[in-house]
């Protein structure tokens, strides 16, 4: 059960709106479905040959969303699977949101004028805030900025290198640039089995007043319901990699566990 420390009673708990979404991670290395642990692109298990066959697979289990990775994008700092990703975006009926490379706004336009529901900004998000504020004007809520810290700090460059800026001040500049949904990833965790950082998610939620997915090192259907008891704080969901490929969750059974408690 949650810790203490960051119980919230009632009256605070209906102070925001309370939905919380399971996102399946679906990782492209080399137009294959894999995951890395923490980040290491020399730690990879391939899960599948086709990406789009597995989102389809997620999708049939119930899955709301689902979320891209494009690995060798995030490490060439331009797309590189943009075709997997627009297939996927084609083929399902549910929405997706990518992240991996994009820096460019030519690359943006393209996949939400191709069906993609949210881009994700991450190393840009840092790096270039004069672009990062021209996407946030021109596609609003379709953008989250994906904040992947290590020891509290912001990583970029596919997590190979780790800034001076903390998660908090991070969001809390691009919140007034109109920033509404973070992704946060605590790359300690991420690929681990470990546990989510839950205590970290649910003070950058409380912090930025906005909506945080946490992403990280969920490991069984207890942790996302643990999560999920923050969603009145902001916490809107959690992305689910390793634990649903290694079937120690069960997406169907997850899903209804969090309908009947949030």
């Amino acid at each position: 059960m949650p810790n203490d420390s960051y119980q919230i009673n009632e009256q605070q708990r209906g102070s925001r709106e309370m939905s919380f979404i399971i996102y399946p991670a679906i990782d492209i290395r080399g137009g294959k479905c894999v995951r890395l642990l923490q980040g290491d692109y020399n730690q990879e298990t391939v899960y599948g040959d086709s990406p789009t066959e597995m989102a389809k697979q997620w999708a049939s289990q119930g899955a709301e969303w689902i979320h891209l990775v494009d690995l060798d994008g995030a490490k060439a700092g331009q797309p590189m699977n943009d075709e997997i990703v627009l297939e996927i975006a084609r083929t399902l009926d549910v929405p997706v949101q990518i992240g991996g490379g994009l820096r460019r706004m030519e690359d943006i336009d393209r996949y939400i004028e191709g069906g993609v529901s949210r881009i994700i900004l991450g190393t840009a998000a840092i790096q270039d805030q004069p672009f990062t504020e021209r996407v946030l004007d021109a596609y609003g809520d379709k953008v989250a900025i994906g904040i992947d810290a290590r020891d509290g700090y912001v990583a970029t460059h596919g997590w190979l290198e780790t800034s001076e800026v903390t998660a908090e001040q991070l969001a809390k500049v691009l919140i007034a640039k109109g920033a509404e949904t973070f992704i946060y990833t605590d790359i300690s965790r991420d690929g681990t089995l470990e546990g989510p950082n839950t205590e970290a998610i649910v003070q950058l939620a409380r912090a930025t007043g906005k909506n945080v997915i946490a992403s990280g090192g969920v490991s069984v259907e207890q942790d996302l319901l643990e999560l999920a008891q923050y969603a009145g704080d902001g916490v809107g969901g959690a992305i689910v990699g390793k634990a649903l490929y290694t079937e120690r969750v069960n997406l169907p059974q997850a899903l209804k566990r969090i309908r009947e408690d949030v």
